[in-house]
């Protein structure tokens, strides 16, 4: 059988809020190598090869605002989701001093096969989703690293990721930015836009309102840490959709 590429929350719920959690499992399919990159647990546990802890938040901030959530079901490292289809980094083979031993030899058919079987059903179930109204609000949910090997700690807590267009991330960023004690980014630790990742294919070129959200994984490792984000991310994140006023 083979793996599915995704998983869906309240499908049923008759809500604006959509949130997607691209990188939500580490899970590599049985389908390729044996379930195996040729990985050691350490590195199939750290960011490499999923996002710590956003899943969790994701679920948890599903139910607080009655959302439908679209949750990846594979390992970043099989293939990344949030990337465009011809991004060289889709198919990782070195990634924060890790070689990734089982996809060294992936050729462009291997490649091809993991977009058809896991990547393109993934964004499908957004895209369908996304159509079942026309004022769906697109949150993506991620994780980030406090230290890159090599690199600066990183100090934010919290950063909301955008494009420069629409004006749900700036009102959230106002509405965290009144927590004195959150160190919150802008734009940070990655650029606002990638060409052909999922806020770009399922919010902006649909003109759809949509912020990133990037919570750093060391406050999130555990449930306790994920239910308090949840918690305060929920009424954050209606403030922010009520400031529109769209």
């Amino acid at each position: 059988m083979t793996h599915a590429a995704y998983e869906i929350i309240g499908a049923e719920r008759e809500t604006r809020w959509l949130l997607t959690c691209d990188h939500a499992s580490n899970a590599v399919p049985a389908e390729i190598h044996g379930g195996s990159l040729g990985l050691p647990d350490e590195d199939m546990s750290r960011h490499i090869a999923y996002d710590v802890g956003a899943a969790g938040v994701t679920r948890a901030l599903a139910q607080r605002l009655g959302a439908t959530a679209v949750l990846g079901t594979f390992s970043r490292l099989v293939i990344d989701p949030n990337r465009g289809e011809d991004d060289p980094t889709l198919v990782m083979r070195l990634y924060d001093g890790s070689i990734i031993p089982g996809n060294r030899h992936a050729d462009s058919d291997e490649v091809e096969r993991r977009l058809e079987t896991y990547h393109r059903p993934y964004h499908a179930a957004i895209a369908r989703m996304a159509a079942r109204r026309p004022d769906t609000v697109i949150v993506p949910i991620h994780s980030f690293t406090r230290q890159l090997r090599g690199r600066r700690p990183r100090p934010w807590h919290v950063t909301v990721l955008h494009a420069g267009e629409g004006p749900l991330a700036p009102a959230l960023l106002a509405e965290l930015g009144k927590h004195d004690e959150l160190c919150v980014g802008e734009n940070e630790p990655y650029p606002g836009h990638l060409f052909g990742d999922t806020v770009d294919r399922h919010a902006l070129r649909t003109g759809r309102l949509n912020a990133l959200i990037e919570i750093r994984n060391d406050l999130i490792a555990d449930h306790e840490g994920q239910i308090a984000w949840a918690d305060r991310l929920a009424p954050a994140l209606e403030r922010a959709l009520a400031a529109t006023d769209i």
